[in-house]
């Protein structure tokens, strides 16, 4: 399953936006309303829960400097990443789309491509606080 935000432009450098993600615990201000936990784990690795969901523990996977960022369930039954692409524009733009891409039957697809492709709308938009 494959899932992709639409490009969002950042009134930020691409090393400002990559650096903010690079920080696990800036995720905590992406997060929308709804997170009933969100807890740093270490440098790489944190926890979070949205009200009425199990845990989600994500784990720095790969990053490539002021261009990409990818986080990966750690050790979880679902395997999938989530990717943040990040292109500059000019010295003080820059433009990010998130992706999912994860592998599920079709039945567990159908259950959560709504609220997947919601939380990660909901992170895309939240970008515009990064300081």
């Amino acid at each position: 399953m494959h899932i992709e935000t639409t490009e969002k432009s950042i009134p930020k450098s691409n090393k400002a936006v990559f650096e903010f993600l690079t920080d696990l615990n800036n995720f905590e201000k992406l997060m929308p309303e709804s997170i009933d936990k969100f807890q740093l784990i270490d440098e790489n690795t944190f926890l979070f829960a949205l009200k009425g969901m199990p845990e989600i523990t994500l784990e720095r996977k790969e990053q490539q400097p002021y261009d990409r960022i990818v986080l990966g369930a750690a050790g979880g039954k679902l395997p999938f990443t989530l990717s943040a692409n990040i292109q500059a524009v000019s010295e003080n733009e820059s433009k990010v789309r998130l992706s999912f891409e994860g592998e599920f039957n079709a039945m567990m697809a159908m259950m959560i491509k709504s609220p997947i492709t919601n939380f990660m709308n909901t992170l895309s938009d939240n970008l515009s606080v990064i300081p």
